[in-house]
C-alpha cells in the first residue's frame, strides 16, 4: 500500500488548528473542503495577517463589485489546505506570504497557469518561471540592531555564531519569513552547513521570539543588541512612533549573504478553483496601480510592478544586493521547520 506522504500526514494535523482560526476571525462562514464553493463568490485563502489584509479586500470589493470570501491562517497551513482539498479545493485564490509555499503548490501541480499579461507585470525574478505564481509584494531580510550596543556588524549571517554575539541575538523560528530564510540558506549554502549553523546558533543562546514585531519590542527594550527581521516592520514602527522614539536602525546585508534575501508575497490560481474568473480579477486588482500603492504606502513593502512610488525614506529594491537565487526554489519548507526542531529552536 502506497504511504501518505509526510506532508499530507503533517496538513491532516493542521486542519483543526486552520479550522479554529477561520472560525475566530469571523470572516468566513463556508464549510472546509468539498468544493462546494459558489460560482458568483471569489474564495480567497491568505496567509496573510487580517490585520493587514483586510483594508485591501475591502478596497478590492468596492473597486471590483466581487463577492469575496478570505479564510485566514498561517502560510504553510493555507497551503497545506490546499494539498489537503487537491482539485476539489474552495480556494480560487492562494494568497501566501512567501514564495515557498506558493513553489509548494507549483510542485503538487495546484497552481493554474496564468496569463502572460498578468506575469509579465513583474520582475522575472519575483514571478514563477511557468506562471503559475506572481510577487505582489518584496520584503527583505535585515539585521536591526541597537546602534547604541553595537560597534560593529558582522559582514555575514553565518558571523552571527561567534562567542562575541552570545545571548545578544534574536530571531522568530516558527515565522514563516524566518523558515524562508533557512531554506535560502539551505539552497545558497547546503543543508550541512545551514543544520550546523541553527545548532551553533542555539549553542550561542539564540533569544527566540514569536514574530518580527516582538522582537523589535525586544531590541527596543535593550532585550537584544540585534534582530532578524523583514525590513518593512522597522518602517511601520517609525511610522507609529515618530523617527526620535525609534532607537534600532536597520542593516542591509551585502554580497548576495543568505541574510538579505529579498522574498516576496504572492498570489496563484488554484487549478481547481470554481471561479477561475473571479480569482484572475482579483489578482488583476492586487497589480493595480491602487492595489500595489496599498502595499507602498500601508505595509511598507516593496511594490512589484514598475512606476509605483516607495515609502518615504526605503531602500531602492534595484540598490539591494540579495542573493542570486531562484524564488521557487524555496518549495521545500518541511525540511527547513524539521532542522529548526532538530535543532531545539522553537
Amino acid at each position: 500500500m502506497r504511504s501518505i506522504p509526510r506532508r499530507l500526514r503533517l496538513a491532516a494535523v493542521a486542519v483543526p488548528v486552520f479550522a479554529l482560526i477561520a472560525s475566530a476571525c469571523g470572516t468566513d462562514d463556508s464549510e472546509t473542503g468539498g468544493g462546494d464553493a459558489s460560482a458568483e463568490a471569489v474564495t480567497i485563502y491568505s496567509g496573510r495577517d487580517q490585520e493587514l489584509i483586510d483594508p485591501l479586500i475591502d478596497m478590492m470589493r468596492e473597486a471590483t463589485g466581487l463577492d469575496i470570501e478570505v479564510r485566514y491562517g498561517d502560510t504553510a497551513q493555507m497551503a497545506n489546505q490546499i494539498v489537503t482539498e487537491g482539485d476539489q479545493t474552495n480556494a480560487d485564490l492562494f494568497i501566501a506570504q512567501d514564495a515557498g509555499a506558493l513553489g509548494l503548490l507549483v510542485q503538487e501541480g495546484l497552481l493554474a497557469e496564468l496569463p502572460a499579461e498578468t506575469t509579465d507585470l513583474v520582475a522575472e525574478e519575483y514571478r514563477d518561471g511557468d506562471g503559475r505564481w506572481v510577487g505582489l509584494s518584496g520584503r527583505s531580510r535585515v539585521f536591526a540592531y541597537d546602534p547604541a550596543d553595537v560597534e560593529e556588524l558582522p559582514e555575514s549571517v553565518l558571523d552571527l555564531t561567534d562567542e562575541e554575539w552570545n545571548g545578544r541575538v534574536g530571531f522568530a523560528p516558527t515565522n514563516g519569513s524566518f523558515q524562508a530564510f533557512v531554506t535560502a540558506l539551505r539552497v545558497i549554502e547546503g543543508d550541512d552547513v545551514a543544520q550546523q549553523w541553527l545548532e551553533d546558533m542555539a549553542a550561542n543562546d539564540v533569544q527566540l521570539y514569536e514574530n518580527n514585531r516582538s522582537q523589535l519590542d525586544a531590541l527596543e527594550n535593550d532585550e537584544i543588541d540585534l534582530s532578524l527581521n523583514n525590513h518593512y516592520y522597522w518602517y511601520e514602527r517609525v511610522a507609529e512612533m515618530g523617527e526620535d522614539a525609534v532607537t534600532s536602525e536597520l542593516h542591509y546585508l551585502t554580497n548576495g549573504d543568505a541574510g538579505g534575501l529579498v522574498n516576496v508575497a504572492g498570489a496563484g490560481i488554484t487549478a481547481g478553483a470554481a471561479n477561475p474568473e473571479g480569482a484572475q480579477q482579483a489578482l488583476d486588482y492586487l497589480l493595480s496601480e491602487e492595489g500595489q500603492t496599498f502595499f507602498a504606502e500601508n505595509t511598507y513593502e516593496y511594490p512589484l510592478v514598475p512606476g509605483i512610488e516607495l515609502a518615504d525614506g526605503l531602500v531602492e529594491l534595484d540598490s539591494l544586493q540579495q542573493p542570486d537565487i531562484d524564488l521557487s526554489d524555496l518549495g521545500d519548507l518541511d525540511t527547513s521547520i524539521d532542522m529548526i526542531r532538530e535543532a531545539g529552536l522553537e
